[in-house]
């Protein structure tokens, strides 16, 4: 019995695996989405299947979010001329519905929601080239005494991930889709850009020449304003909070399979139990 337990479970988990793109939502992406700033990303993890339309998916995922205010229409955020990148590595638990029982259709399209912890640093490159961690300049005087109101951004938060795809069965042990999904989070600085300019004179004497360089970099451009805005003028918007989000290719292995025929499920030979489960 305790055996027979055992290979049911096990008959009911499955690999998971996903590569697709990354990209994410903010002030420094003017579209929801664009081919132009996604990224790479890859995910492994392991679904537990509580029904034939209901399944639990642990998932680790890692990609690469960015945004450049050059990729803008609006001439004003080209005119900005801010960047950056910052990779993501996220876990995520969530809840998956089947429509359609892959034990009676080849087919189905699913939803998911659920919760995920992620990290994430924004970075961006100087004049010279040289990579820059943003967070330890305080751009907008994240934990100066000055702006008491702006906290220093924490890199490890909480998300609510969501979507949905479609997943085609290959054969009792394998189906491969397309999903998109979608995070949800609780920060505005995933690009590192939230509120408004604060004080030259105060940004440089707390965080150095650095920080006031990469806070305002209009002045990098050919014919852009060398003048550092006054405090409190308009550098991104904190009514939103920043999103990412993932599209791709994904497939699902099922780890343990009956060899005897014994369990095979509709789509075989029509003999036998019909209990697979995905």
């Amino acid at each position: 019995m305790l055996l027979h337990a055992s290979a049911s479970f096990a008959q009911r988990l499955s690999v998971e695996a996903f590569a697709g793109l990354s990209n994410y939502q903010g002030d420094l992406q003017e579209s929801k989405y664009t081919i132009a700033q996604s990224k790479g990303a890859i995910a492994l993890g392991l679904s537990y299947a509580i029904t034939n339309k209901i399944l639990i998916r642990g998932l680790a995922t890692y990609g690469t979010i960015q945004g450049d205010d050059k990729y803008n229409s609006n001439a004003k955020l080209i005119d900005r001329n801010l960047n950056f990148r910052s990779k993501i590595y996220d876990a995520s638990l969530v809840g998956i519905y089947n429509f359609f029982d892959l034990d009676v259709k080849r087919f189905t399209p699913y939803i998911f929601a659920g919760i995920s912890f992620f990290h994430f640093n924004p970075y961006t490159f100087d004049s010279t080239g040289n990579k820059v961690v943003l967070k330890l300049l305080s751009t907008e005087g994240e934990g100066l005494p000055q702006y008491p109101d702006r906290k220093e951004y924490n890199l490890n938060q909480f998300a609510i991930p969501f979507g949905g795809g479609i997943k085609f069965v290959v054969n009792d042990n394998v189906t491969v889709g397309w999903e998109f999904r979608f995070h949800k989070t609780f920060t505005d600085y995933l690009d590192d850009v939230s509120k408004t300019y604060v004080d030259y004179n105060t940004l440089l004497a707390a965080c150095g020449q650095m920080a006031v360089d990469l806070a305002y970099r209009a002045d990098e451009l050919k014919n852009g304003n060398p003048t550092y805005p006054g405090d409190g003028t308009l550098r991104g918007s904190e009514k939103y909070k920043d999103w990412f989000y993932f599209s791709g290719v994904t497939a699902s292995f099922r780890i343990n399979s009956s060899k005897d025929g014994a369990y095979h499920g509709r789509r075989g030979s029509g003999v036998g139990c019909p209990t697979k489960v995905y």
